[in-house]
């Protein structure tokens, strides 16, 4: 009898050898988490499905969202319908008092000559006041009232490129365009039109967007 074969047990039980019986693990364990892993992904799963059948019939939070935005916006204009310019004065309306700058002689009266011919009323002319003789960089200088901002200076601005605007503490509606030092010639007549033209024009209001 083998040694591996417990006392009493003999025949067909008796271990020849070193053969002895393998013992298995019970599966009971493996079969559980598999079990509970097929549990969780059911669950999960279910609660997905939930969450888009909410969102389905009940509008979802996206969709209430774009309902406030559109309640901020401001309703379109109808099409059609005829949008008011902001008024601005006619180049005739507008005196323009031409001064001279730079260094170039006869350059304010030739200026002041071309806005003549462009419907511009012509004030005086000359030499720029000491503050500003040689002391202008750029093309030029638009000086008027505070009230000369909301229409003539973009007027006469549509003339002049590049233009500095500013104002001071005089009554009278004329302006002064003083002449820089960097100024070539007037814009073209053809430009400035186009220009006047686009001032006239009211921008296109904005589609759907606030």
């Amino acid at each position: 009898m083998s040694m591996l074969t417990p006392p009493g047990m003999g025949g067909k039980y008796r271990i020849k050898g070193d053969a002895y019986p393998r013992m298995r693990r019970p599966r009971k364990r493996g079969r559980l988490v598999i079990a509970l892993v097929g549990a969780v992904v059911a669950l999960g799963l279910i609660g997905w499905g939930t969450v888009q059948l909410i969102d389905v019939f009940g509008g979802g939070g996206d969709r209430a969202k774009a309902a406030a935005h559109k309640k901020d916006c401001p309703a379109p204009a109808a099409s059609g319908a005829p949008v008011v310019a902001a008024a601005l004065p006619k180049p005739a309306q507008i005196t323009v008092n031409v001064y001279n700058a730079t260094p170039r002689g006869g350059l304010a009266k030739s200026v002041a000559d071309e806005l003549k011919k462009r419907g511009f009323a012509i004030g005086k002319v000359g030499n720029a006041p000491a503050e500003y003789d040689k002391k202008v960089p750029g093309n030029g200088v638009l000086l008027g009232a505070a009230s000369a901002t909301r229409g003539p200076f973009s007027v006469l601005g549509t003339q002049i490129k590049g233009a500095t605007q500013k104002v001071d503490k005089r009554e009278s509606p004329d302006v002064d365009l003083i002449i820089g030092t960097t100024f070539a010639n007037l814009n073209a007549p053809k430009d400035a039109d186009t220009a006047l033209a686009a001032l006239a024009r009211p921008a296109p209001a904005p589609s759907g967007k606030c």
